[in-house]
């Protein structure tokens, strides 16, 4: 029944509604909607000689908590907001302070242990708003350790097998996958682009690639799959996507190649644009990132020797 909950606070002037919004915005809080009217549309203000007008800035946390205490209030600000990373929050409010020429002990305080087996510290970006930044001194509170890969592709090498039957989407995702590698620090040597005529050769090739590769013949590290099956009014078409779904999972399974799947399969041809990057993305951008992390973690697991 309950959707979500908001804490309402007036400025009192724009200027104070600004810097909290830069503060805010600093330190990577999330922007919501946020709303601009005229309120008190029957209220003349006399001194304006006009009707008044509001605006809210809101931003937006993944989880939010409602908490009553009965008892000693820990020595906190009213609001409390959760970090990943402590001491990145506490640099990022420092700079802040210090671009306001603010920078001083007290607005910010140092961050210390709490008894809550957590840290805290506390910043007044504006007179009479504070606001306590936390964090648990054991964020897994004895979970696992998840093992993931990270999203560098410096010093990684690629292959991006790519179809030109339908170019004119093919093209789009192609230009998504280099964008992705490019900025994630690979090299553009490092970046290997294979053409072949449709979709359905794409395994051939990924399969000859990973095999190299498997052999110690190539330094690829991991195959990018990109192309582009359109419905359209034939009957083959769930035949040819099955084959070269089946492909290139076949081809990663029995190599141990990273191969990420970026061939798009659409009714529409309007519905590929949109997904090769005009409104849902680009899936060649994201079959790049998968690929970089997919060789990231296999490098991990095997430099830990397995569990």
């Amino acid at each position: 029944m309950i959707k979500g909950i908001s804490f309402l606070r007036q400025t009192g002037s724009a200027v104070v509604h600004s810097r909290l919004a830069s503060f805010f915005e600093a330190m990577g809080l999330a922007h919501g909607k946020g709303w601009e009217e005229n309120v008190g549309h029957d209220e003349y203000t006399s001194e304006s000689g006009s009707f008044e007008a509001s605006h809210g800035t809101s931003f937006l946390a993944p989880l939010g908590n409602l908490e009553f205490i009965d008892g000693k209030m820990p020595s906190t600000a009213s609001v409390l907001i959760e970090v990943t990373s402590l001491d990145a929050a506490h640099q990022s409010a420092t700079a802040w302070l210090q671009i306001q020429s603010e920078a001083n002990s007290e607005r910010l305080t140092a961050i210390t242990e709490t008894t809550w087996k957590s840290r805290i510290f506390t910043v007044e970006p504006e007179t009479g708003f504070s606001y306590s930044f936390w964090a648990w001194t054991d964020p897994l509170k004895g979970k696992p350790v998840a093992v993931e890969g990270e999203l560098s592709a410096a010093g990684m090498k690629f292959a991006i097998v790519v179809a030109r039957w339908n170019a004119v989407i093919t093209d789009r995702l192609l230009e998504g996958a280099l964008d992705a590698l490019k900025r994630s620090g690979a090299n553009a040597a490092d970046v290997e682009v294979v053409r072949v005529p449709g979709a359905w050769e794409v395994p051939a090739a990924a399969r000859t690639l990973a095999d190299l590769a498997k052999l110690g013949k190539s330094k690829v590290e991991a195959i990018i799959t990109l192309g582009c099956l359109l419905r359209g009014e034939t009957a083959h078409y769930e035949a040819i996507y099955n084959e070269v779904a089946r492909g290139i999972g076949q081809s990663q399974q029995e190599t141990g190649i990273p191969h990420s799947f970026g061939v798009l399969t659409c009714e529409t041809l309007e519905q590929a644009l949109n997904r090769a990057g005009i409104k849902a993305g680009n899936k060649g951008f994201e079959a790049a990132i998968a690929a970089i992390e997919m060789v990231s973690l296999k490098r991990k697991l095997l430099e830990g020797g397995g569990f």
